[in-house]
């Protein structure tokens, strides 16, 4: 084991690394504070692993990440200006690391992967979701936008119009909706999941 705290894990076998999301204790995954932070000493610890080929981003519970944690709103907005745009640099320089990674990555996504969730796997190269997943920003529902880059980083993958309508109307898109638009890169069965990822790294890396 690589790293491992609270929310997340890193391993390496073979040339790929996995960054595994699972909240200890917790029935689900969800980004809060702990795991922003954690996500970033993460990526420092596969940064220094060597020999990595690739990058598999997965979690180890029946759902990937249900979104952000929303009991920490009240206590985040509450704070000055300066502080919350403070905190959103912070975040997004960690999702940018992420996304500057020398190798390929793809995201996993089981179950249900929204709000911060989605901005996780929109930060990877690549997206595998299985026939029972859906992907969302729905942070519009709440009077908030995704804060973590999903706003310029859904418009390059999908296009700006179809950005805007899943963005705007909160929208959640299942596996056949997600791939025409090409929000993910293919859709398989649960169980093939991992596999599929791997698949995708070694046609990435060829």
């Amino acid at each position: 084991m690589s790293y491992d705290g609270q929310t997340i894990q890193v391993s390496a076998k073979d040339g790929i690394a996995e960054l595994v999301f699972d909240a200890k204790g917790q029935p689900v995954n969800k980004f809060d504070q702990t795991t922003v932070q954690e996500l970033k000493e993460a990526v420092e610890a596969v940064s220094g692993l060597s020999g990595i080929k690739g990058l598999i981003v997965r979690s180890a519970k029946s759902t990937f990440i249900v979104g952000a944690d929303i009991m920490e709103f009240g206590a985040l907005f509450a704070k000055d200006e300066e502080v919350i745009a403070g905190y959103l640099d912070e975040a997004n320089a960690i999702f940018s690391a992420v996304e500057d990674l020398p190798f390929p990555t793809v995201t996993a996504i089981n179950g249900t992967a929204l709000g911060g969730g989605f901005e996780m796997c929109l930060s990877t190269d690549f997206r595998v979701m299985t026939k029972t997943a859906s992907v969302g920003l729905p942070e519009v529902k709440l009077g908030i936008f995704p804060g973590f880059g999903g706003t310029v980083r859904m418009p390059r993958l999908v296009g700006a119009d179809n950005a805007i309508d899943v963005i705007a109307a909160g929208k959640t898109l299942r596996p056949d909706a997600a791939l025409k638009m090409g929000a993910v890169d293919a859709v398989g069965n649960e169980g093939q999941l991992l596999e599929a990822a791997k698949d995708i790294l070694k046609q990435a890396d060829g």
